[in-house]
């Protein structure tokens, strides 16, 4: 099994900035990409910021100059660095991991992995 927990999500006031971590762990053989969606109420979920083992990023043109994502490959871990935070970044932030999986005996399998989420609220 492979998990994710995510964490750093809260409350902040419009133009401010929140940091979101996230770290994988279990039966990891390798980590291809990493990310995060969010989801807003009454909305479907969508791309936030999404990273390669290599250090390529996407970003949705939404959070485009506004947001960071980073990785640590050693640690298994992605963060997005939130600023200059607005009302509608109000959502739940999904971590994301697309990788690979060991079993017992050695056997390697594809494995797209979602956290639990954690609330980033923004008052305006």
């Amino acid at each position: 099994q492979v998990q994710l927990v995510e964490s750093g999500g809260g409350l902040v006031q419009a133009g401010g900035s929140l940091r979101l971590s996230c770290a994988a762990s279990g039966s990891i053989f390798s980590i291809n990409g990493m990310g995060w969606y969010r989801q807003a109420p009454g909305k479907q979920r969508e791309l936030a910021a999404t990273i390669t083992s290599g250090g390529s990023t996407n970003y949705a043109d939404s959070v485009k100059g506004r947001f960071t994502i980073s990785r640590d490959n050693a640690k298994n871990t992605v963060n997005l660095q939130m600023n200059s935070l607005k009302a509608e970044d109000t959502a739940v932030y999904y971590c994301y991991m697309r990788g690979m999986r060991t079993i017992p005996g050695g056997a390697k399998y594809h494995v797209d992995t979602w956290g639990q989420g954690t609330q980033g609220t923004v008052s305006s």
